[in-house]
């Protein structure tokens, strides 16, 4: 394993950017990670990130793995998700370059051989979005009435960006997407509540109702009804509609513009064509 991946997973050990890394250790925290694995290692007191760094590099294979899984497993992190998925998503970046990739299968992480891509072309073309009609509601089957107010507030959104008012735009597009990712979860709640970020409330699914948009956005990928630079682009489009309270649109300072609306504009119709393509290739 090259030097400067062992170095990135000393730091992701000690845990000193909030960003990347789901907890900070301090001098106890370093050594009880390592004796809870196994490993006898007790920390002398030196800087933190070189003696992590230098225990690492006198691993074994297996102990080295032994860490690896550690620092994915979701028992680490007392099952909290958002822990979980930040853990996940640094480990999966430091170990491409060594053609590693760790994934999670039920409670147990594991540890497969992946081949990384740095295509950038191919990047691009994925999240080449254009402008889309909007689907054949009624054509979807979803609950009654829905339809009818979904195409009522697709033709709005354009009324607004027409008219250059993109705020009103912006939070218009966040509420036509959550009415119909909910829509969607309501005609397919098995599916919907059995995904694997599926949110939870005392061990079982939360109903509907309590869903906030980004699980809508989460669970919809799992599930396969939008592709993955939809599902990025949703989440930034979420931002923009949590402007919908003015005190955070003061806290952020945020103000967007045509250009903005305009990029969120063709996600919101990728992301409804998208589901509906699924929903019609896959009927009840």
């Amino acid at each position: 394993m090259d030097k400067i991946t062992k170095e990135k997973i000393a730091d992701f050990i000690c845990g000193d950017n909030p960003q990347k890394h789901p907890e900070y250790r301090s001098s106890m925290f370093l050594t009880k990670f390592f004796q809870d694995i196994g490993i006898n290692a007790k920390h002398d007191g030196s800087t933190r990130k070189w003696w992590t760094l230098s225990i690492i590099e006198n691993l074994s294979g297996p102990d080295l793995q032994k860490v690896l899984l550690r620092l994915a497993s979701p028992k680490l992190y007392g099952g909290d998700r958002e822990k979980i998925r930040l853990a996940l998503s640094t480990l999966n970046e430091i170990l491409e370059v060594e053609s590693l990739k760790v994934a999670i299968e039920g409670l147990e992480p594991k540890l497969t051989r992946h081949t990384p891509n740095y295509d950038f072309e191919k990047v691009e073309k994925e999240v080449d979005l254009k402008p889309l009609p909007p689907p054949n509601w009624e054509a979807l089957n979803l609950e009654y009435g829905i339809s009818n107010i979904l195409q009522i507030r697709w033709e709005e959104v354009q009324k607004c960006i027409d008219n250059n008012a993109p705020l009103s735009a912006l939070i218009m597009m966040g509420s036509m997407l959550e009415g119909f990712l909910l829509g969607t979860m309501q005609n397919r709640p098995q599916l919907a509540n059995t995904a694997k970020s599926t949110p939870k409330k005392d061990g079982k699914a939360k109903h509907f109702a309590e869903w906030n948009l980004s699980e809508l956005i989460d669970v919809a990928h799992d599930n396969g009804w939008i592709h993955l630079d939809v599902k990025k682009f949703s989440h930034a489009l979420r931002d923009f509609r949590n402007l919908i309270h003015p005190y955070q649109q003061l806290v952020l300072q945020t103000f967007p513009d045509k250009d903005t609306c305009n990029i969120s504009w063709l996600v919101v119709q990728a992301a409804c064509n998208d589901i509906a393509d699924w929903l019609k290739k896959n009927p009840k």
